[in-house]
């Protein structure tokens, strides 16, 4: 690959990161001056959303550890498969989460829902989507390193 394609991407990279970023900076915000406006409903958090906040971070430790065996030319197959594994974990743990929220009456839209929930159901189902993304990055970046081109 020619380095002035290499810079291009690089830059397109930066640009999607600083785009994600400010989505949900922008979606933290609004969190942020919607609940000081009150008409809050205070609820208890599922205890799954702290197990996929401990998988995600386990999974950034795990990308770490890849990152560090590309720079020695080392396979990364393995640790490329855990973190789409722990991946779809956190999916998981989602669905589980929104499961418990609805059982305590907390619902994104409709009669019952709350401004409150609402705000925890996009927050999370944006999150869930940009985990997507990262999925099928990470199934490309697995078959890749299976076939040895990374």
């Amino acid at each position: 690959m020619s380095l002035v394609r290499n810079r291009s991407l690089k830059q397109l990279l930066w640009v999607g990161m600083g785009a994600i970023a400010m989505f949900f900076a922008g979606l933290t915000s609004a969190y942020i001056v919607r609940k000081a406006e009150g008409n809050w409903t205070e609820f208890i958090l599922p205890e799954w959303f702290w197990y996929s906040t401990i998988t995600i971070v386990l999974s950034s430790v795990v990308l770490i550890l890849a990152k560090q065996k590309i720079k020695k030319d080392k396979s990364v197959f393995s640790l490329v498969l855990s973190v789409f594994m722990l991946g779809l974990l956190f999916s998981f743990f989602q669905l589980n989460g929104w499961e418990e929220l609805t059982n305590q009456g907390v619902y994104l839209t409709g009669a019952g829902s709350n401004v409150s929930g609402s705000f925890l159901y996009v927050l999370t189902l944006s999150h869930l989507a940009h985990l997507i993304g990262g999925l099928i990055a990470l199934l490309v970046t697995a078959i890749n390193a299976k076939r040895k081109a990374i």
